[in-house]
C-alpha cells in the first residue's frame, strides 16, 4: 500500500472544497437578495397602506362635510290593466 501525506490534498478534495465555498458564497449573496426583497415588499404595503388610509380619511371628512339632502319623492307608477280576452 501507498500511503500520501496528511499534508498534500488530492485534487478531488481541492476541487470539493472549491465547490463547497463556491455554494456557500452563492447561498450567502441569496439570502442577501431575499432580504433585500422582503424589505422593498414591505415599504410598498407601507405606502399603500398610507394612501389607503388616507383616501379613507378623505372619504369619511367629505361625507362630514356634505348635508344630508333628502331624496326627490318618486311617483309610483300604477300597475297596468289587465285586459282578458275571452
Amino acid at each position: 500500500m501507498v500511503s500520501r501525506k496528511p499534508g498534500e490534498p488530492s485534487a478531488e478534495s481541492i476541487a470539493r472544497a472549491n465547490r463547497l465555498k463556491i455554494a456557500a458564497e452563492d447561498g450567502k449573496k441569496a439570502l442577501v437578495d431575499i432580504e433585500r426583497q422582503a424589505i422593498a415588499v414591505r415599504q410598498n404595503m407601507a405606502r399603500l397602506r398610507t394612501l389607503r388610509e388616507a383616501e379613507e380619511a378623505r372619504r369619511i371628512e367629505e361625507k362630514r362635510n356634505k348635508p344630508d339632502v333628502p331624496l326627490a319623492k318618486t311617483k309610483r307608477k300604477k300597475p297596468a290593466a289587465r285586459y282578458v280576452i275571452e
